[in-house]
């Protein structure tokens, strides 16, 4: 797990409390918000997702020679 996954998780954690906090209270502006950070913490962690599948790839391709 790398940094951009942790960093993720934990955007998309206080994207999703923000958006449920903001539709209990009734603000969109805010619901909109959680729902952005949300959106940006799961890409995120795809990113650093991604970023291990490659650094796996290439300690494996390195093993073969």
């Amino acid at each position: 797990m790398n940094k951009n996954r942790a960093a993720g998780a934990a955007k998309t954690i206080a994207g999703r409390a923000k958006e449920v906090t903001g539709k209990a209270i009734g603000d969109k502006k805010m619901e909109m918000e959680g729902a952005t950070t949300k959106a940006a913490g799961k890409m995120q962690n795809a990113v650093g997702g991604m970023q291990d599948v490659v650094k796996k790839a290439a300690k494996d391709q390195a093993r073969r020679y």
